[in-house]
């Protein structure tokens, strides 16, 4: 049963906003019973497919497919640090490169200013304190998110968007982001621009995922420092 309304919804035949038939009419149109059909509705609910409400015009509504549920599972991994560094190294290197080689190939004359704008607001960040060290590294993930949504794929748009978003507790624990990493980010972002600029995907692949790697070393230094060597290896 859970199934067939999900198919429904996915396929378009229950669109958002409608609302489901009554109780009653489903436990006859699934021949099952009120314990069972409550017990669907419940997982669909939790899968954010459907919304319950109460009252006299209460009953179950479609909410739709989007991104918010992917994103709130991906988002829970990173938040209670299921996904560990070396996960997060290998995941980046790969979808990066690809997020970054597609950019090269299909960015237009209005991207490339933009990722240009962004990285020489990171250059301002390197001349200041290192108490702006929060303001590089948003400006690093704006840079990378804008080089998703320049790959005119969703799916890239919402992962990264989610991994960036809860990226920040790997940086605060292992990243220390002295004036010569700043420097040194701020650089890459000018390279990774330049790659899309010349429309040359293979060394846009290659500076992204340099950059992914060299930071991820500097990291996992760290990390052995603060818990000790690891046995795992380096990803990539």
């Amino acid at each position: 049963m859970v199934h067939q309304i999900q198919e429904a919804i996915v396929d378009g035949r229950l669109k958002q906003g409608e609302r489901l038939p009554a109780e009653r009419e489903m436990v006859e149109m699934f021949q099952t019973g009120r314990g069972t059909l409550r017990e669907a509705l419940r997982v669909l609910e939790q899968k954010g497919l459907i919304e319950i409400r109460l009252g006299v015009t209460g009953g179950a509504v479609v909410k739709g497919v989007g991104s918010e549920q992917i994103n709130e599972n991906l988002a829970l991994l990173l938040q209670t640090q299921q996904v560990s560094l070396d996960h997060l190294a290998e995941f980046r290197v790969g979808i990066e490169g690809h997020v970054s080689a597609l950019a090269a190939l299909r960015a237009k004359p209005s991207d490339v200013l933009e990722l240009k704008e962004i990285a020489a607001e990171a250059e301002t960040c390197c001349d200041r304190t290192a108490t702006h060290r929060n303001d590089l590294i948003r400006a690093d993930e704006r840079f990378h998110m804008t080089l998703a949504r320049i790959s005119r794929n969703p799916l890239y748009t919402y992962i990264l968007e989610t991994v960036h978003d809860n990226i920040h507790r790997y940086y605060d624990r292992y990243l220390s982001m002295e004036e010569g990493e700043l420097r040194e980010n701020y650089r890459d972002l000018c390279s990774m621009a330049e790659a899309v600029e010349n429309g040359d995907a293979e060394e846009a692949r290659r500076l992204a995922q340099d950059h992914v790697q060299r930071f991820y070393r500097y990291m996992k230094n760290r990390e052995e420092t603060i818990t000790g060597p690891a046995a795992k290896s380096e990803p990539g």
